[in-house]
């Protein structure tokens, strides 16, 4: 796979400070030719297991040969490792503490292990000469991506690994009665909730459109199609663009009318219930 000098870049970094023009001046320092697309600088302040759902729902849109860049990384200056993941499509340039955790899931059901290889980034020559203890997404992860960019293989970044860290995302659990119970993982920019439950899992659970979700005092008789379905102001729970179960306010936002957020229950039971 030849890079097509894309570069995305998702971090937790905001949007007030420095730290992402810093990356992008030393990308383009070494990779003039780059092209930098700002997925999003928003994700929560370490928050790994929001940044590997975010990272699922758009790498797949991109053309092959895309370098994705993910820095979340509350472990900086540890001992967690830096790696990449090449897959026949993309290569994925992140710290290995979870966050390339459903990427890492989906390349191994679609390709194969074999056909996907992590390697360590073990090589100073691909780095800036002075290492910061606080801030290898400039020093360390910037220039090893262009220089992916430019051509260096992958396998030059340093040693194969046999795989990488995947974050212990939490499943949806299923209770006595058929139901399940889920967690809001993610909060987008319109307050609509979204779930790590997803159709498949309602599927395995047995549970159709004839049920009922749940959270705190709320109860959303069956799911709706899309968020026009209900009246303005109203609940609704969809399956929404990312596959997820997902709650919606119609022209409001589902977190503040609820007051709920990230880590929240929610539950979804047979209509009977």
């Amino acid at each position: 796979m030849q890079p097509n000098g894309i570069i995305t870049l998702t971090t937790d970094f905001g949007a007030t400070d420095s730290y992402v023009g810093s990356m992008k001046g030393v990308i383009l320092s070494i990779a003039p030719q780059a092209r930098l697309i700002d997925i999003t600088h928003e994700i929560g302040p370490q928050d790994t297991h929001q940044a590997a759902y975010v990272v699922q729902t758009f790498y797949s849109y991109f053309p092959p040969g895309t370098i994705h860049l993910v820095i979340v990384d509350p472990g900086v200056g540890s001992t967690r490792r830096a790696i990449a993941l090449g897959t026949p499509e993309a290569i994925f340039v992140a710290p290995d503490n979870g966050v390339l955790t459903y990427v890492w899931r989906d390349a191994l059901d679609r390709f194969g292990a074999g056909a996907c290889q992590v390697h360590e980034l073990a090589e100073p020559r691909f780095w800036l000469a002075n290492i910061s203890n606080t801030f290898h997404g400039r020093d360390l992860f910037a220039p090893t991506v262009a220089h992916l960019a430019g051509g260096v293989p992958i396998q030059a970044l340093g040693p194969r690994l046999a795989g990488l860290t995947e974050a212990d995302l939490e499943q949806p659990s299923q209770s006595r009665n058929g139901g399940l119970a889920g967690r809001i993982i993610h909060v987008d920019h319109f307050g609509n909730c979204i779930t790590n439950i997803t159709p498949a899992h309602l599927e395995q659970a047995g549970l159709s459109e004839r049920l009922v979700v749940r959270i705190i005092d709320q109860r959303i008789a069956g799911l709706g199609r899309t968020f026009a379905d209900a009246p303005v102001g109203a609940l609704i729970a969809l399956i929404g663009s990312n596959n997820r179960l997902e709650l919606a306010v119609r022209n409001g936002s589902a977190a503040q009318t609820l007051g709920v957020g990230i880590g929240d229950t929610v539950r979804v039971d047979p209509a009977a219930s």
